[in-house]
């Protein structure tokens, strides 16, 4: 007997929760707030809006179905079920942050600011989410958008939605010999930025800039981009091999430096940590993101 789907409900703690639990109290918060010409009402009114709106999701949930919810800082340790449909209440950050868990669950994202957030990736309010739902186990229509995959020589993996960063964990200078395709390259920079389509309206839109011979992807092309920062040319090192586009190739790169760091999406602190000798493989990732349309 098939299980009854699990409506999992993914949030994140607002800005006021963090600036009371900063502070110790709403009056703390607010003073310090005020000295600076702005006020916890602003915060307090959007995270009633979001209680509202997580509110309204779980009402909506069909009565025979199961209910989970799980808050940004807890994913790593959230065990995903193949029969959830993932209810994403935020902004389209926190879909990313979602996505990299995930092996193919619908995902619905719900805006819980309408008007306010305009989310690319967050497009429903939550007053559609019962209708939304049953969509997702009826065969509505889902965007399937590209990852990208970093994986290393010792079986470490990492996923992400808008890009992955290979570089010094401080931003400082790291060493690798770079390889794409048939081209290979030692080089010393700030690191390699490889991206999808959804990512190329954030960190790869700012790398791409003045590099016209690389496009950027759509979201649901099976291609990345790729980009190295600042690559120092030296008597030992090259910056000639500084951007390029992936679909069934791979981009590699073999460490030079005591330890580089490997994180997706920004989220430094869930990263791979690798050192001088290995190797890390950067490709499109098998997974794709189901976005429900």
């Amino acid at each position: 007997m098939s299980l009854a789907p699990r409506a999992v409900l993914v949030h994140r703690r607002t800005a006021y929760a963090e600036a009371v639990a900063r502070h110790g109290t709403p009056g703390a918060a607010d003073f310090f707030l005020r000295t600076r010409g702005r006020c916890l009402t602003e915060l307090e009114e959007a995270d009633e809006q979001q209680r509202r709106a997580l509110a309204a999701v779980a009402a909506a949930v069909p009565a025979d179905w199961r209910t989970g919810t799980v808050e940004r800082a807890d994913l790593s340790r959230f065990l995903f079920a193949p029969e959830d449909v993932v209810v994403v209440v935020g902004q389209d950050g926190l879909v990313a942050n979602v996505a990299k868990h995930l092996s193919g669950q619908v995902v619905v994202g719900i805006d819980p600011l309408p008007g306010r957030n305009a989310g690319v990736l967050v497009p429903h309010p939550a007053s559609a989410a019962r209708d939304l739902l049953h969509r997702s186990v009826s065969g509505g229509s889902c965007e399937l958008r590209t990852m990208v995959r970093a994986s290393t020589d010792d079986g470490q993996e990492l996923h992400a939605l808008n890009e992955v960063f290979v570089g010094h964990r401080s931003h400082q200078t790291a060493r690798y010999v770079l390889t794409a395709g048939d081209r290979r390259e030692e080089q010393a920079s700030s690191g390699v930025v490889t991206g999808t389509g959804t990512g190329a309206t954030g960190w790869l839109a700012s790398l791409s800039r003045g590099r016209a011979a690389t496009a950027l992807p759509t979201p649901v092309d099976p291609a990345l981009a790729w980009f190295v920062r600042e690559a120092w040319p030296s008597r030992t090192t090259g910056a000639d091999l500084v951007a390029g586009a992936l679909t069934d190739q791979s981009l590699t790169l073999d460490v030079l430096s005591d330890e580089l760091v490997v994180f997706g999406d920004g989220l430094e602190d869930d990263r791979l940590t690798v050192s001088r000798g290995q190797r890390i493989t950067v490709t499109v990732s098998p997974r794709r993101l189901a976005l429900l349309r």
